[in-house]
């Protein structure tokens, strides 16, 4: 140790009473972790052709994992404080990323129309590109609807994962079908609070 303060050797010094958040946070971690189990995810879907039960339990598995991490992942950096930048650019990511693998492995094995692929992916995208359109005017918080569309699409994601026949496939095709309609909702919902937003921002600006 040179003895020399941070602030003399050209390194601002951290303001009195402030944490820093380390990067590798258990919350960063549970996030990294649901980012990896993407690959393994899609590799063990589509093991044997996808239609083996075995190996489709074992997808199931890794995406239970993933969507029990992304309900403990946000809850932890924000009940203790570890909220970081990487946390939140990889958190959206890891879970488009982990939702939107299914899908389209689900899909492409014909076991999910494209169209539901294509409408679910096309609203987390949009409302992804959305809140950077009103990031600098304001957060749109999490509504109950957009908690209960989340639940409904892992859900009927995770039905459709396993290889399922009889009465249960009957119900994953109406759970899937509430989350299409949960999707479109909550999406235009989104859509509508995102321009009073911006609206309200501009006329403020304008009325200075």
């Amino acid at each position: 140790m040179s003895g020399v303060p941070a602030s003399a050797a050209g390194r601002p010094a951290p303001a009195p009473g402030v944490r820093r958040v380390p990067l590798w946070n258990i919350a960063n971690v549970l996030t990294v972790v649901r980012l990896c189990l993407v690959p393994g995810f899609v590799l063990l879907m589509l093991h044997n052709g996808g239609h083996d039960p075995v190996w489709r339990s074992f997808a199931w598995a890794a995406f239970a994992i993933a969507m029990i991490t992304d309900l403990f992942d946000g809850h932890l950096a924000r009940t203790y404080n570890l909220v970081t930048d990487f946390g939140k650019i990889a958190d959206p990511i890891a879970d488009k990323a982990i939702m939107g693998a299914a899908l389209i492995c689900l899909s492409s094995l014909t076991i999910l129309p494209w169209w539901v692929t294509g409408v679910i992916l096309a609203r987390e995208t949009g409302i992804t590109l959305m809140r950077f359109w009103v990031i600098k005017h304001g957060v749109i918080p999490a509504s109950r609807g957009g908690k209960l569309k989340t639940l409904a699409q892992g859900v009927a994601t995770g039905m459709y994962i396993l290889a399922l026949e009889g009465p249960l496939a009957t119900v994953r095709f109406w759970v899937m079908a509430v989350a299409v309609v949960l999707t479109v909702l909550t999406g235009l919902d989104y859509v509508r609070q995102a321009v009073v937003l911006r609206r309200r921002a501009s006329s403020g600006e304008s009325g200075r």
